[in-house]
């Protein structure tokens, strides 16, 4: 039996998915692309029902990666953001705005 802080812990992920978005951002380009993604996509995730966070990663050895991993409370409420929004949020990205590569993972356990 886990203490009850424990359990609480792992009951909470139950159904939290994340999404794992690739784009190629030239590394001179970087600063830049990430202030524009942080002014438009993060402000806009901020406000969606079911957001929990977000971070960006860069690969170690691919400096031209960026990975903006992006946790939400359920598939359900992810899933309510429609693509008339995504096209409008790419529209803000203007001339910064980058095709991605997507995987989306279901959240296991939260050691």
């Amino acid at each position: 039996m886990f203490p009850p802080t424990r359990s609480i812990r792992i009951a909470r992920v139950l159904g939290v998915v994340v999404e794992w978005l690739t784009f190629r951002v030239t590394p001179d380009e970087r600063a830049t692309w990430l202030a524009r993604e942080e002014e438009v996509w993060s402000r806009f995730l901020e406000g969606c029902t079911g957001f929990i966070r977000k971070q960006m990663w860069i690969e170690e050895n691919e400096p031209e990666k960026i990975h903006a991993v992006i946790w939400w409370a359920s598939r359900d409420l992810w899933k309510r953001i429609t693509p008339e929004q995504v096209d409008e949020v790419d529209r803000r990205m203007g001339d910064l705005f980058r095709e991605c590569t997507m995987r989306v993972y279901d959240v296991a356990r939260d050691c």
